[in-house]
């Protein structure tokens, strides 16, 4: 039987073309300070407005794109027949996000990273003993961190897994003594044993490289236990991750895992506003296809959701520059994550927590922040 919706014809822009509503995608792009566009939208509670968006129509075999002042989208959303779905669209892009873990997000926050591991990439087990971890961790308070990661499993490429009671083991001791120190603490982990272990430990946050699909006791436990949760995108697992991704479109497909996990989560019981997501630069995904999702990171508000992005130190900044080592890609990881900053992320997970905090205040004040 021939389906009751029209197929997708060759060029969607076409006057009156109608497409499936689910096929088309908004990216807020030509991104200002709310000083310098008051009649634009707000993006998603931060200090910056859009008056322009990047349109992407899903056909069979291509995605045809096309940038769009918020007039014309408007006009051309209602002769194809998805005004209303674009209307409700724009809206969760400009809604504000709810304070995440208690911390408000209408400036950036900073995630410090302390891997508990013997075998990190960024610094080859520099913090691996409890001592070192948590020495590191203030460290990184005393440096401006908002927020501390503490992992106990190395997620590099190519990496063997770790048993559940041996990333407990790591970092309960450590979650431990920096929420007693007053950090707001987020565990790095995809075990539900581990992330039960570390919320009574003092951990606020569970940030899930396989956004809950890891363990089939953790959505339950997320949503028992009422706390926020990061969802990251990985495509396969850290073993393989990195041997042959594939994407039909990077930025979309991407986008279309978010939007699945955050539906399932919410039907779960997590509610909306305890969620972040996280694009997952690295994790199964080539130099292009990191590049694809870092220009289109203003695409995943439309989540609905907090928005945070982790690139520091990773590999593809080496393989763009000159082959650097890991604490040798300081420079391009603040340079990355200012381009995430222009483009509404409302959380930077890093490695270097003070040059990071130095580089957030110039934004800021470029930005139009009371500081």
């Amino acid at each position: 039987m021939p389906s009751d919706l029209p197929s997708i014809p060759l060029d969607p822009w076409a006057s009156g073309a109608p497409v499936a509503a689910e096929d088309v995608y908004l990216t807020p792009v030509g991104l200002l300070s709310g000083l310098h566009a008051p009649d634009g939208h707000p993006l998603a509670g931060t200090a910056l407005s859009f008056t322009q968006m990047e349109v992407a129509v899903r056909r069979p075999d291509a995605v045809a794109r096309k940038v769009m002042e918020s007039r014309d989208l408007a006009d051309w959303a209602a002769a194809a027949g998805v005004g209303e779905a674009v209307g409700r669209r724009l809206a969760v892009l400009s809604a504000p996000r709810p304070a995440f873990a208690g911390l408000g997000l209408s400036r950036p926050l900073v995630m410090g990273i302390v891997n508990v591991t013997p075998d990190s990439f960024s610094d080859g087990g520099d913090y691996a003993a409890a001592d070192a971890a948590i020495a590191h961790g203030r460290a990184l308070m005393a440096a401006g961190a908002d927020i501390l990661d503490i992992g106990g499993e190395s997620t590099r490429p190519g990496a063997a897994p770790v048993s559940p009671a041996e990333e407990t083991a790591r970092v309960v001791p450590v979650i431990r003594a920096l929420a007693a120190a007053g950090a707001v603490i987020s565990v790095d982990t995809r075990h539900a044993p581990v992330m039960a272990a570390a919320l009574d430990a003092g951990a606020r946050i569970i940030n899930d490289i396989s956004a809950l699909e890891g363990d089939p006791d953790s959505l339950a436990l997320v949503a028992a236990r009422g706390c926020p949760v990061v969802l990251m995108h990985m495509q396969g697992d850290p073993r393989t991750m990195q041997l042959e991704p594939r994407y039909a479109d990077a930025a979309l497909d991407v986008m279309d895992y978010l939007l699945a996990r955050v539906e399932a989560c919410v039907a779960a019981g997590i509610p909306r506003a305890r969620i972040a997501v996280d694009p997952g630069i690295g994790f199964g995904k080539t130099v292009a296809h990191n590049l694809d999702i870092l220009r289109h990171t203003a695409l995943y508000h439309g989540t609905g959701c907090a928005l945070l992005v982790g690139l520091s130190r990773k590999r593809f900044l080496a393989a763009l520059s000159r082959g650097e080592a890991p604490k040798d890609r300081v420079a391009g990881s603040l340079a990355a994550g200012l381009a995430c900053l222009d483009r509404g992320a409302h959380i930077l997970r890093v490695h270097d927590v003070a040059e990071t905090v130095q580089a957030r205040a110039l934004w800021q004040a470029l930005n139009g922040f009371d500081i």
